[in-house]
């Protein structure tokens, strides 16, 4: 058993262990995409979700990944059990491949798949966030998983500085999302969340809380909403795989929320249970 896991082309060992080819194009242009979940009881959760994302990630940008996703969905499972504990993150990203640089790849140039995964633990729903709030510089391919995350890099390293979880990003006092989640609110009894377009990425979590909602009886509008709104709202809540459904209590020194705690708990139990049916644990917390 390992303690964390790391693949590549193939290659399995500890992080220390596995050495990637010096010219892998994502050291010279980040050229690939990834995908992540969390993972419970030694199963990957929600991995048909996720392998449809990446793949769709990858033929956005005509990467070929090295097999097809039942095989991968296989390697994951298999390369999960091979690591200690009961809650993990596991994360693959696939790029484009190996080559001598040149901004020109050519179309025969088979994919390297990569994989890590290591403990982890699932995002505590009582646990409130605080976010900061800085304007969205990324390009127009937010819906696509690339590895191309300076400004998210940016923008994390920004919330740590200021005491925070996260960093809520916004298109000329538009929200999009975060730098690696993504946010909705609720208002007046409404989840409000903002529509998958090129601007946002596709959240499987975000994906699985809406459908929550709808089976809760909880009104969904999906839009862009404001920062006004966000700061206004009666609950502001972050998702992503690892976090699930968690609520922010303050945003750039602003007390945010605290208004609507029933629904916002409807959801979390909802979202929470679909976890630990999934995977089959007892508890989100262990």
């Amino acid at each position: 058993m390992f303690k964390e896991l790391a693949y590549y082309d193939g290659k399995i060992g500890t992080p220390d262990e596995v050495m990637i080819p010096f010219n892998d194009r994502s050291h010279f242009f980040g050229d690939g995409v990834y995908d992540a979940t969390i993972g419970g009881n030694h199963v990957v959760y929600l991995l048909e979700d996720h392998l449809d994302r990446f793949y769709t990630s990858a033929n956005y940008f005509d990467i070929k990944i090295p097999m097809g996703k039942r095989e991968l969905g296989e390697l994951l499972t298999d390369l999960l059990r091979q690591v200690e504990g009961e809650t993990h993150f596991v994360y693959w990203q696939v790029t484009r491949g190996v080559a001598s640089r040149n901004h020109a790849y050519g179309n025969d140039m088979p994919g390297k798949l990569w994989v890590w995964i290591k403990p982890s633990k699932a995002g505590d729903p009582n646990e409130e966030l605080k976010l900061i709030v800085r304007p969205d510089t990324r390009f127009q391919h937010g819906n696509a998983k690339t590895l191309n995350l300076l400004p998210a890099v940016m923008g994390t390293e920004l919330a740590v500085r200021a005491g925070a979880d996260e960093c809520v990003l916004h298109r000329d006092g538009l929200v999009t999302e975060c730098c690696h989640s993504n946010i909705q609110i609720l208002k007046d009894g409404m989840l409000i969340a903002h529509p998958d377009d090129q601007f946002i990425l596709r959240g499987i979590a975000k994906t699985h809380m809406i459908e929550a909602c709808r089976r809760l009886g909880i009104t969904v509008m999906e839009r862009p909403f404001s920062l006004e709104e966000m700061y206004d709202a009666d609950e502001v809540i972050v998702t992503a795989s690892s976090r699930m459904c968690q609520h922010a209590c303050e945003i750039e020194g602003r007390k945010v929320g605290g208004k609507d705690p029933e629904t916002l708990h409807r959801i979390e139990k909802e979202v929470i249970q679909e976890y630990l049916d999934y995977t089959g644990k007892a508890t989100l917390l262990d």
